[in-house]
Formats: C-alpha cells, sequence, structure tokens
C-alpha cells in the first residue's frame, strides 16, 4: 500500500501486483522498516510543504531554543538561575489563520481536514473528521495529537485507573504506548509554546457516584499528579493534520477507509519537530518496560535506542482512494469489556486477536 503510494496516482495495476508480491516475500523486520521510511517521507514532505506556506525564506528564522546564560557560584550552590527564562523562543511564522494554512494546504497537496457534525446515524456520533479534497491509497492525511504515555507512566494519565471515563481522545499502540489527544483540542491559531496542559477538564469528578468499590480502587490505585513535559515544546498549532482525534467508527454495514500505523518520529529531525503535535510524558527512556499478559513491568536497564531518542506517535492511512468523505477508523474495542451499544465490529475475529 506505502510503495502503491509512492508511484502516485498513474500507477499501472501490473505495477501494484508486482509491488505487493515483493512486499509479500519481504521479512516483518523488513516491512516494518519500509513502512516507517515511507510514512517519515510523507510528513517530510508535508513538512516542507508548510514551512513554505509559514515561513518567510527571506527573513532569517529565530534559533529556537535560548542560550543558557553563565551561571554563578551562588546559584550553582542553591540550585536555581534566579529569573531566568529557559522556555525556547517561538520562531516569527506568516499571521494565517487556521483555516487559510488549511486551504493553502489543500491547494498544494490536494486535500486538508475538517471537523463537522458525522453523518453515522446514531446519537452519539458527534463532530467527525472529513476529508476535503482527494488523497490516493497509502497517503498519511492525519496526525494523532496530544501527550504520549509510555507504560511506565500509565499511573500519571488523567483519571487513573478508570482514565476513558470522560476521556475519549485516549488511544494505545501495540506497545502500549498511550497518546490523550484532550488536551490538543481543535489545536490553536498560532505556533507557540505548548506543555500539554490545556485541558477541557482534565480533573474528573467522580466523588458523588463512586460506588464502594470504586473508592477501594481509587486508594489502591491512587493517580500520581506530576507535569513532566519539560518546558514544553514549540509546535505548529494550526497544522491542519492534527486531528486524527476525531476519526469515528464506521456505522453497520460501512467499511473503514483508514488505517491506524505506529510512526517513531526521529527527534533528530529538528526542522519537522514543530509539526509534529506531541509530547511525551516523562522520560520515555528511563525505563524498559515488558508486557506479561495484560500487566507491564519493568524489564532490565534503562531502554537505549539504536537511532536515536523518538516520539512514539501515531498517524491515519488512507486504505482506499479518498474524495470528500468522512474519515473511518476500525476502533477495535476489547470484547473483554462492555462495548457502547453504537459499536459495530467490523471483523469480530481481528478484535479477538488484537486483543488475546
Amino acid at each position: 500500500m506505502f510503495s502503491y503510494n509512492n508511484l502516485g496516482k498513474n500507477v499501472d495495476e501490473a505495477d501494484a501486483e508486482q509491488i505487493i508480491d515483493m512486499a509479500s516475500k519481504a521479512s516483518f523486520a523488513d516491512q516494518q522498516k519500509q513502512v516507517q521510511e515511507n510514512i517519515h517521507n510523507q510528513i517530510k514532505n508535508l513538512c516542507t510543504v508548510m514551512d513554505a506556506i509559514l515561513l518567510d525564506v527571506n527573513e532569517p528564522q529565530e534559533s529556537q531554543s535560548k542560550a543558557t546564560p553563565s551561571r554563578s557560584g551562588l546559584s550553582f550552590a542553591i540550585g536555581r538561575n534566579g529569573p531566568t527564562n529557559n522556555h525556547p523562543d517561538v520562531p516569527k511564522t506568516r499571521p494565517l489563520k487556521r483555516t487559510e494554512l488549511s486551504q493553502r494546504l489543500k491547494d498544494s497537496i490536494g486535500y486538508t481536514l475538517d471537523v463537522k457534525q458525522s453523518q453515522i446515524p446514531h446519537s452519539e456520533a458527534g463532530q467527525g473528521l472529513f476529508l476535503n479534497g482527494e488523497a490516493t491509497v497509502g497517503s498519511v492525511i492525519a496526525i494523532y495529537p496530544g501527550v504520549i504515555y509510555s507504560p511506565a507512566y500509565y499511573r500519571y494519565i488523567p483519571g487513573y485507573p478508570r482514565v476513558d471515563a470522560q476521556n475519549t481522545y485516549l488511544i494505545t499502540r501495540y506497545d502500549g504506548t498511550v497518546i490523550n489527544a484532550q488536551p490538543w483540542g481543535f489545536g490553536g491559531e498560532a505556533r507557540e509554546l505548548w506543555d500539554g496542559s490545556k485541558m477541557l477538564d482534565a480533573k474528573l469528578n467522580r466523588d458523588a457516584t463512586e460506588k464502594g468499590s470504586d473508592r477501594l480502587w481509587k486508594m489502591l490505585s491512587k493517580p500520581l499528579e506530576s507535569s513532566r513535559v519539560g518546558n514544553g515544546e514549540v509546535l505548529e498549532r494550526r497544522n491542519p493534520l492534527a486531528l486524527a482525534h476525531f476519526a469515528n467508527h464506521p456505522a453497520k454495514d460501512t467499511v473503514p477507509n483508514v488505517m491506524i500505523c505506529p510512526y517513531d518520529f526521529p527527534l533528530t529531525e529538528k526542522d519537522m519537530r514543530a509539526y509534529i503535535p506531541n509530547l511525551s510524558f516523562g522520560n520515555a527512556e528511563e525505563v524498559n518496560m515488558r508486557r506479561f499478559g495484560s500487566f507491564w513491568f519493568r524489564w532490565g536497564s534503562r531502554n537505549s535506542e539504536s537511532n536515536g531518542p523518538v516520539l512514539k506517535t501515531l498517524v491515519l492511512v488512507a486504505t482506499t482512494a479518498l474524495c470528500d468523505e468522512e474519515v473511518l477508523l476500525n476502533y477495535r474495542l476489547s470484547n473483554s469489556k462492555r462495548r457502547p451499544s453504537w459499536y459495530t465490529p467490523v471483523d469480530e475475529e481481528e478484535d479477538q486477536r488484537r486483543w488475546s
């Protein structure tokens, strides 16, 4: 599918079949590598396009990191910098509204995204994600934004342990990484310093409806309170594609038109960083975790990335040619818990394999 995307719209059917045959013969590790490279190249192109729209090439850009001033012996002794502000500078960009950037992106790549009333016929559908324009099979059409939690930091997810009680914008990667898109919301109207703290209402109020078992569970698994995302990052909050969390599950007898793909963004790509709408909670490399059944355990020493540090995020990839339509994603909800009345499995056997 990703190689098909590389060939563009005029791909010959025989070429496509040859590509599929070649892909089927590659090892799983090679396939993973090819997928990551394809996603990265697509996102790199999207970043280049948005740079061309937002940055004035004739005006030198300010550095995103302020130089740290020298510290006195006293400040070293008492462990503080005084009034020094260690926040990164925000580079100057063209003062475009989010809607203007969205339209210019569509003019450049052929599509953008809109959020509006879903066409799915049930009362809880709410808003949905719509592709505005045309996208080919294998195109990266959206990025899942928000704060990233590795298994070592699950207890810091707002509302833990009932994290999904009042938050429908959580998603889990196959490696156990959880992304909370609630703080991102619809994004913003500028490139700005974002620390993940802007939330609709992250503090859950369960006291009024708590039962005895809930109180016991809450005492045993009290959520930890911390803000371990450093000073934040300068992110492009107008990014028109940072809206994957608004994609709905398809209605009965309707098939999904996108799929979730993990994307490990290399933090060495500093020129792209502003367009990756994610922050990592804590230090993702502090501890290595391994899964046994439904539980995660600390395993071994500090986890190191052979290719450097990454942000473990997710993207939506088109599984069919899209044209001015709602984006539909198979949620694959666990069958071990009571599922919402509106949820109809796309493939029950696939759901069982996912959660077995």
